[in-house]
């Protein structure tokens, strides 16, 4: 059910976007083959925040105020000090076993990140993937295994449920956190049908209903997903119910953010593909904007 609703481009020239967030009245976001952390201000202009050498991915902020970005070929999540320089902040490259993916920071510093499982870029077989708790003081554990590459990840208001996108599992996952941080058993929050071990990337999209690659979480409980495969954000609720649809086509949408100053602005990152040599070579992303009902809620 597609709406009549048309996006506005809001920023352009970039490679591939990824990682948006709302924070403190400004759209932040990575562009992957620039290596950069920007912002998008008020007026519509750009700043740019950080350059990451082994290329950005998820973004989020420590109590303190800090930022938190995952650098995805080294692995490792680094930290944005007060003087602008960036600092390790926490090496995860033993506990993943493809390049290091999106990342939810909680309120408590807590982050949640991602990986790909598997050399998605140079052709390989899916893997299954794990999810890294990194605490705040840098260490870090597996706390989610078998997931078909973890990538959007979004906490409910009150803390409790970690929502996860699988990539390339044709669902949507949800883990109880439990006190310490740790996840409690994976359940689906939206599934459309078990993909089983085939190990075809291309096969497992081709069988899929969603390939939800961004995410974010309204304050009625609902998720936009960016649905990179086919061209469209979607609004699901727990159960899998379809509630919104709107289209990007003839791109792909790889990443969405609910902001604004009231919240209902869904920010979608799009782009032609995911193709790392065609991204590197052009400055063909976008980021859209467009109006919906229902505001931002959780974190990010």
């Amino acid at each position: 059910m597609t709406t009549t609703r048309e996006t506005t481009v809001v920023a352009r020239g970039f490679t591939y976007l990824e990682g948006p967030r709302w924070h403190e009245g400004r759209l932040h976001f990575v562009d992957f083959y620039t290596h950069t952390v920007n912002a998008l201000n008020p007026d519509g202009s750009i700043e740019q925040i950080a350059v990451v050498d082994q290329q950005p991915s998820g973004l989020g902020w420590l109590p303190d105020g800090r930022m938190l970005v995952v650098s995805m070929k080294d692995r490792k999540v680094l930290r944005r000090e007060p003087d602008g320089s960036l600092v390790e902040h926490a090496d995860i490259s033993a506990l993943c076993t493809g390049h290091a993916n999106d990342m939810v920071v909680a309120r408590n510093g807590q982050a949640y990140v991602g990986n790909f499982g598997f050399d998605l870029m140079g052709g390989g077989d899916h893997e299954f993937a794990a999810v890294v708790l990194v605490n705040t003081d840098g260490t870090s554990q597996i706390v989610a295994e078998g997931l078909s590459f973890p990538n959007g990840m979004v906490i409910t208001p009150d803390d409790q449920t970690l929502i996860v996108n699988e990539l390339f599992g044709n669902r949507v996952s949800a883990f109880d956190i439990k006190s310490d941080g740790t996840l409690g058993p994976r359940r689906d929050f939206a599934a459309y049908g078990d993909l089983g071990d085939e190990a075809s990337w291309h096969k497992r999209v081709e069988a899929s209903t969603i390939v939800p690659d961004g995410l974010t979480m309204d304050a009625e409980g609902a998720v936009w997903i960016a649905d990179c495969a086919h061209q469209r954000a979607l609004r699901i609720a727990e159960g899998g119910e379809i509630l919104d649809e709107v289209s990007t086509a003839p791109n792909g949408v790889f990443a969405v953010a609910l902001g604004g100053d009231d919240g209902r602005t869904l920010f979608l990152c799009v782009a032609p593909d995911f193709d790392e040599a065609a991204r590197t070579a052009n400055r063909e992303a976008e980021m859209h904007a467009v109006q919906v009902d229902v505001a931002h809620a959780g974190t990010p």
